[in-house]
């Protein structure tokens, strides 16, 4: 479940994401029983981990981080629309610079 909450997903998120019912996710959550190998490799996308992370989960192996980048949602839009074409990216970006000057804006008073 850290893995899941480290990467900002809820189970429901994880499991479209994985292509499982989200009652699966929670099977694995509260059992000791691993998820399966064909799986495992999504999973491991899912949440930003190597596949070693949930073979092992003893070994204290976190989510990856990316020094001061997004986090959780914002971070996986962000890897998303890195697989966009150029044009489309523009648009993104041009979206994001207004709403964060009008947050600017608004917030500086």
């Amino acid at each position: 479940m850290a893995l899941r909450v480290n990467a900002g997903l809820s189970q429901e998120e994880l499991a479209q994401r994985i292509g499982v019912p989200q009652q699966t996710i929670a099977f694995w959550e509260q059992s000791d029983k691993p998820a399966r190998s064909d799986v495992l490799p999504l999973l491991a996308k899912a949440l930003g981990v190597k596949v070693d992370a949930l073979i092992a989960p003893d070994e204290k192996m976190t989510a990856k981080k990316n020094g001061g980048g997004p986090k959780g949602k914002m971070k996986r839009l962000f890897e998303e629309a890195s697989d966009l074409p150029r044009s489309q990216q523009d648009k993104i970006a041009d979206v994001l610079y207004a709403i964060i000057n009008q947050y600017r804006q608004t917030h500086a008073r």
